[in-house]
């Protein structure tokens, strides 16, 4: 099977490390067919896109799972189309295998006759072909060609990210090669309208277990499909902390400073922060924003920039990595996370920007979609405002300028609920305890913890207690 390079960078841009061929060894140095060492789980991440550069808590997972000395491979099922990569990838040693897509019936046709000269796969593809007939043929032709390669490495356990194309995959390739698979639903893939409620309901009825990362997902599943999630589980997603340097503003600069990160599409909301801060400075507000991302609404933010003569107070920065971001959330005086549900149902589930701004002290200013409000309420960890209202928006924004000393105590709260929930070590133990004890599932296993505390040593960089009294519920 070949492999597909990682496309070139610009010239700033931060290459990752080499892609590790299929004909190689697994992770362990075991020749591959060998199995995992000493009975050692090897779970296979099922992802549609590896690396993408929107996807910074996928890489962020995998490394607290690597560091707890867990065995992982990648299997990535389309080729990468970003020209920038996050130098935090440069750490991740699981190999990444690039599973064959079929373009042809010749290729699709030789991908089943190679998978069937193993006696296994074989009689794994018997036992599968009612649902193989059932999938669209990309899915079925990728899922055989990732059965023999997990069989391969010694995967006992494939887990996906994002309820659609990667979990379709693995639960197919669970049926021909007899292995559990799991997976995260996040948001669009819950949320959009082009969803296909069957066969989000037939992953969670076959999978081994099913993760989400809010209370709101949660209990949107649970209301959707009562009877298939049993083995649901609440597991939020997790930042490195100690690359989060805890340093929060005292005062403001002026003009103030506001900070917004993400992709420039229409759920991020970034035309209402165009039109507040448009309001705040008709208002003498002394307020500028910086931007950084990009996207298909570009020349359309451009426009409207420009249309409002807001050239010199509202910039697009263009896409950052993760690095330049924690610099930017320390030289900037306000985070803004305007965001919005789309016309498609499209929304945020809890942006990592977010958490990672709360993480760095920063004020932050966020509307009122999904999960947000799990970790924003006004005066305790930031200003909650409504969503698609820009004049809400701009109050809470002024408000946040002008905060003071007040806002010290808002940013030592959002913080230590940053510590104590959004850990990546602790994310890691919980889906460790999932794959190995199953049913016991995150918040009653004896290894995770839930919301009654952290696991051993992750009590976070600043080792804070006295403001945790107050966070949120």
């Amino acid at each position: 099977m070949r492999t597909d390079h990682l496309p070139a960078g610009s010239s700033s841009a931060v290459r990752p490390p080499a892609v590790r061929m299929p004909e190689a060894h697994s992770p362990s140095g075991q020749p591959l067919g060998a199995g995992p060492p000493s009975g050692r789980p090897t779970i296979g991440y099922v992802l549609k896109m590896y690396p993408r550069f929107s996807e910074t808590f996928v890489v962020s997972e995998i490394l607290a799972r690597e560091a707890r000395g867990e065995s992982l491979v990648i299997f990535s099922l389309r080729p990468s189309t970003d020209t920038r990569f996050h130098p935090e990838l440069a750490r991740v040693q699981a190999p990444v295998i690039h599973v064959p897509r079929p373009s042809s019936a010749h290729g699709w046709w030789e991908t089943w006759r190679t998978a069937g000269a193993d006696p296994a796969t074989a009689a794994g593809l018997v036992t599968a072909l009612p649902a193989l007939l059932e999938a669209a043929h990309d899915d079925a032709g990728q899922a055989v060609a990732l059965a023999a390669l997990a069989r391969a490495h010694g995967v006992t356990h494939l887990h996906a990210h994002f309820a659609s194309v990667a979990t379709r995959v693995a639960r197919l390739t669970g049926l021909i090669a007899g292995l559990p698979y799991s997976f995260t639903a996040h948001a669009k893939d819950i949320f959009h309208e082009d969803l296909d409620p069957e066969l989000l309901r037939t992953a969670l009825a076959g999978a081994h277990h099913a993760v989400t990362i809010s209370e709101y997902n949660m209990a949107h599943l649970r209301s959707r499909f009562p009877d298939e999630c049993g083995r649901l589980h609440l597991v939020r997603n997790g930042l490195e902390l100690d690359r989060f340097e805890y340093a929060p503003r005292p005062a403001p600069a002026v003009p103030a400073r506001v900070l917004a990160v993400g992709r420039l599409v229409e759920k991020k909301g970034f035309r209402h922060l165009i039109d507040a801060v448009d309001r705040l400075r008709a208002a003498g507000e002394e307020v500028t924003a910086d931007i950084v991302g990009d996207g298909p609404l570009r020349e359309e933010l451009e426009a409207d920039i420009a249309a409002r003569g807001l050239g010199g107070a509202v910039s697009l920065l263009g896409p950052r990595t993760q690095e330049e971001v924690v610099r930017l959330l320390g030289s900037h005086d306000v985070f803004a996370a305007p965001f919005v549900v789309g016309a498609d149902g499209n929304t945020d589930g809890l942006p990592t920007v977010l958490l990672e701004a709360m993480a760095r002290g920063i004020r932050c200013v966020a509307a009122d979609v999904t999960a947000v409000s799990e970790v924003i309420v006004t005066g305790e960890t930031g200003w909650l405002v409504p969503s698609g209202d820009p004049a809400a928006l701009a109050r809470a924004l002024a408000e946040a300028v002008h905060a003071g000393p007040s806002s010290l105590a808002q940013a030592e709260r959002a913080r230590v609920l940053v510590e104590r929930r959004y850990d990546s070590r602790r994310q890691a133990a919980e889906l460790a305890a999932l794959v190995t004890e199953g049913s016991c599932g995150a918040e009653g296993s004896p290894a995770t913890v839930g919301e009654r505390g952290r696991p051993a040593g992750t009590d976070g960089p600043s080792g804070r207690r006295g403001a945790e009294e107050r966070i949120p519920a």
